[in-house]
């Protein structure tokens, strides 16, 4: 039997709006995907914590409010703290495209825009995040 896939999305920051997290949390759902909402207003602590203690695969960010630059780094550099360095980590929202390079640099995986698809970002997952411990 196939392990499935686990991914917690989440609401880092204090942005209000999840009906974006929440209906990509519902397609990769749909897409067979194990998935962990942690709701809005989370800590990069919070999130880190979660994502551990659920033995997630990975992790899709979602953030409206500009704080991206802030938080994103902050996760990551958690994860490595925490020496968890096989848990992929996505994005998404209102993200300027000149902030993209730097967030791949930093070790996000990939980021998704406005206008993205539900069905790109269900075969983004699928092609590249893995159950942890399994060889690519």
């Amino acid at each position: 039997m196939q392990e499935r896939v686990r991914i917690l999305i989440a609401k880092p920051g204090l942005d209000g709006h999840d009906r974006g997290a929440k209906v990509v949390a519902r397609a990769l759902r749909d897409a067979g995907f194990e998935v962990i909402y942690t709701g809005l207003h989370q800590t990069p602590e919070m999130i880190v914590t979660a994502a551990i203690q659920e033995d997630v695969d990975a992790i899709g960010l979602s953030i409206l409010s500009g704080a991206h630059m802030a938080l994103f780094p902050r996760i990551l550099e958690l994860l490595r703290q925490r020496g968890v360095d096989d848990i992929v980590v996505f994005a998404g929202g209102i993200i300027p495209d000149d902030d993209i390079p730097a967030l791949k640099a930093m070790g996000i995986r990939e980021v998704f825009t406005p206008g993205t698809s539900l069905a790109e970002i269900v075969q983004w997952v699928r092609e590249n995040v893995k159950p942890r411990g399994v060889p690519a």
